[in-house]
């Protein structure tokens, strides 16, 4: 796989809108993002102290300490499918990520229903990343425990808990989305600083941890008996805690969907990709191998339970602990911030396209703050929305975490299945290529990999166990199917519908319709 350099110099490159005039557009957004921003958005999307925080817990409960095996696994997998999107943010470095690489390389309604999905799992994303803040602030200070009891501090798996964190999540959610409306500087300054907070304090929590070291790494080979009733026998619940895994290693394209709003995006945006991801496994696998090496009782109930917040408090005291979880803190709110801020680029990418209901408002650009408006109040709305759909129901958040993550894997696959039907027929890379981002002659193994691993780990997150969902109603078991089978019909209907009136309407006046891309087949 090879990259070369392109010619930086101060400030954005001359040739960066005159790049994005060939794919049929005009610079509307501004564009400010430099490398480490554009690192930042991916890295924060991503969150180690958000996912591992939020989801230890699981993990560890249901497979024991060698959960951790999850990670290198799912990473290798999901490296596959960064590669691949590398490779495409050197292509096209347009707004939309996963959208915009669909519409160049497969047919038009899978670039329709890939970027619908997307929005809808951005949004369920942000939901999902927002009920942290229970699990991190009340065990901080019960002051954040505003309904409910003491009890329920730290658990989303109590009503009081399930309450309480829809609360802290609206909060959350309201402030991303005005940040996200007074423009991307002021997101990429908190962003930036978010993920400075967040690699600093990972980096001390690993010297930390590794200083009350208790036991050796063999602890990663017990699995506590939780093999057990499962079918499958220990891969059955190896295969359940993977979701934790799964969880977290997603939204790295994020810094790809900047690409409009970032200098020299064809150089920066393929690097920022994979060093989002890369960066994210070293710290995230270090941070639970020293944590259980570290922590008293290896043995103690609340790891299943509070999981992450008791292994610090426990370990390192409560003084040094509640520290690291304000960090934690810290890097839930960037995520959730990153996560809205690639949904409004998202659908800002479709409406200027013509392919969204209301369109023409949706592709507006304030002239001052240089952000789509209407996006960013949908976004946030609609978040506020599926947070109160779920408010005192605690059992909703694991379906909710669920459907979050699938509806990333299934629009992904629509971006690397058609590339690896394109390189088995010699269509990819394409002449054109030029001197970014290149898998080699390493292109067709690796996509199959992204591909086989894709379809494999869509199978493991969307199978109804109880183990995940619960056997007491159907309708929790089968959750995570039954809403994304709803919202594929729903995408589907309004691309049948509509698909007259998209196709020939694709981009508005002032979008430069002359050399705009492909339309919806009419």
């Amino acid at each position: 796989m090879t990259t070369q350099e392109i010619p930086a110099g101060g400030g954005p490159a001359p040739d960066d809108s005159s790049e994005l005039e060939k794919f049929g557009y005009r610079q509307e957004l501004e564009r400010s993002l430099g490398s480490f921003s554009s690192f930042a958005a991916g890295f924060s999307y991503i969150s180690i102290l958000t996912g591992v925080f939020q989801l230890f817990f699981f993990g560890f409960a249901s497979g024991g300490p060698a959960f951790i095996w999850t990670w290198p696994l799912v990473f290798l997998g999901q490296l596959a499918v960064a590669l691949c999107f590398a490779e495409l943010a050197g292509q096209f470095p347009l707004a939309g990520s996963v959208y915009q690489w669909a519409k160049q390389i497969a047919k038009p309604t899978t670039s329709w229903l890939a970027g619908w999905i997307m929005i809808i799992g951005a949004i369920v994303t942000a939901a999902a990343v927002a009920v942290a803040y229970q699990i991190i602030l009340p065990q901080v200070s019960t002051a954040f425990q505003i309904v409910g009891s003491d009890s329920d501090a730290g658990l989303t798996s109590t009503p009081g808990g399930a309450q309480n964190a829809i609360i802290l999540a609206l909060v959350l959610v309201v402030f991303a989305t005005i940040v996200n409306i007074i423009g991307v500087r002021l997101m990429a300054k908190i962003n930036n600083f978010g993920v400075a907070v967040e690699l600093s304090a990972v980096i001390l929590l690993i010297i930390a941890l590794a200083v009350h070291i208790k036991r050796g790494p063999q602890v990663v080979l017990e699995t506590h008996g939780t093999g057990e009733g499962h079918s499958l026998g220990y891969l059955g619940a190896f295969l359940v805690a993977s979701l934790m895994s799964a969880y977290v290693f997603y939204g790295f394209d994020t810094a790809g969907s900047l690409s409009e709003e970032t200098t020299q995006p064809r150089k920066h945006a393929p690097r920022a990709i994979l060093r989002a991801i890369t960066a994210s496994f070293i710290v995230g696998g270090l941070v639970m191998l020293v944590g259980m090496m570290a922590v008293g009782d290896i043995n103690a109930e609340e790891l299943s339970t509070s999981g992450m917040p008791y292994l610090l408090k426990s370990t390192l005291g409560t003084g040094l602990g509640d520290a690291f979880l304000i960090c934690s803190a810290i890097a839930i709110t960037v995520c959730c911030l990153a996560v809205q801020t690639a949904a409004i680029r998202m659908a800002w990418a479709m409406a200027r396209d013509g392919r969204l209901p209301f369109s023409k408002a949706m592709a507006k650009v304030s002239p001052r703050s240089k952000t789509p408006i209407l996006p960013a109040l949908i976004t946030g709305g609609l978040t506020v929305v599926v947070l109160l759909i779920n408010l005192g129901n605690q059992r909703a958040f694991f379906i909710l975490t669920s459907t979050a993550i699938i509806l990333f894997y299934i629009p992904y696959l629509m971006v690397t299945g058609p590339l690896l039907l394109r390189r088995l027929r010699g269509q990819w890379p394409r002449p054109e290529h030029g001197p970014y981002f290149k898998l080699g002659r390493w292109g067709t193994f690796v996509n199959l990999v992204a591909v086989l691993y894709g379809a494999a780990m869509t199978i493991n997150l969307i199978w109804p166990r109880a183990e995940v969902y619960g056997s007491d109603h159907w309708y929790f078991q089968w959750g995570a199917v039954i809403v994304t089978g709803l919202i594929v019909v729903v995408g589907a209907t309004m691309l049948y519908v509509r698909r007259h009136t998209w196709g020939s309407a694709h981009t508005s006046p002032e979008h430069m319709p002359d050399t705009a891309p492909d339309s919806l087949p009419g």
